[in-house]
C-alpha cells in the first residue's frame, strides 16, 4: 500500500503525542494510566485518613475503642463527617476508668465479709 499523500501545507514531523494512522493514541494510553493510578492512590490516602480514628483508639480500652468503630463505620457509609469526628474526639480523649476501682473496692468488702464469717 502507498502512503497518503499529505497536503502541502501539512508539516512533515508530527508530534508523538498525536494518535498514528494505525489507531494507536499513546497519550490517551498515558493519561488513562495515570488517572487510574491516582485514584488508587486517592482512595488508599481516604481509606488511610478514614482509619486514622481506630489506630488512636487501640490503646483505649475495649468499650471505648467499640465506640470509634461504630462511629467511623457510621461515618464510612453515611458519609455523615460528624461521626468521623465525634470519633476523633472520642479517640483523642482517654475516658477515666471507673469500673477497676470500684471492683477492687467490691472484692476488698467481700473479703471482709467473709473473714467476718
Amino acid at each position: 500500500m502507498s502512503e497518503p499523500a499529505l497536503h502541502p501545507m501539512a508539516p512533515h514531523v508530527l508530534p508523538p503525542f498525536l494518535p498514528g494512522a494505525d489507531g494507536s493514541d499513546p497519550l490517551f494510553t498515558v493519561i488513562t494510566i495515570f488517572v487510574i493510578a491516582l485514584l488508587i492512590g486517592a482512595g488508599g490516602l481516604y481509606f488511610t485518613l478514614h482509619a486514622l480514628p481506630e489506630k488512636m483508639g487501640h490503646s483505649a480500652n475495649s468499650t471505648q475503642l467499640q465506640l470509634i468503630s461504630i462511629l467511623a463505620i457510621l461515618a464510612l457509609f453515611t458519609h455523615n463527617n460528624l461521626f468521623w469526628v465525634i470519633a476523633l474526639v472520642i479517640a483523642a480523649v482517654r475516658l477515666p476508668d471507673y469500673l477497676t476501682p470500684l471492683t477492687s473496692i467490691a472484692e476488698s468488702l467481700a473479703k471482709t465479709k467473709n473473714r467476718e464469717r
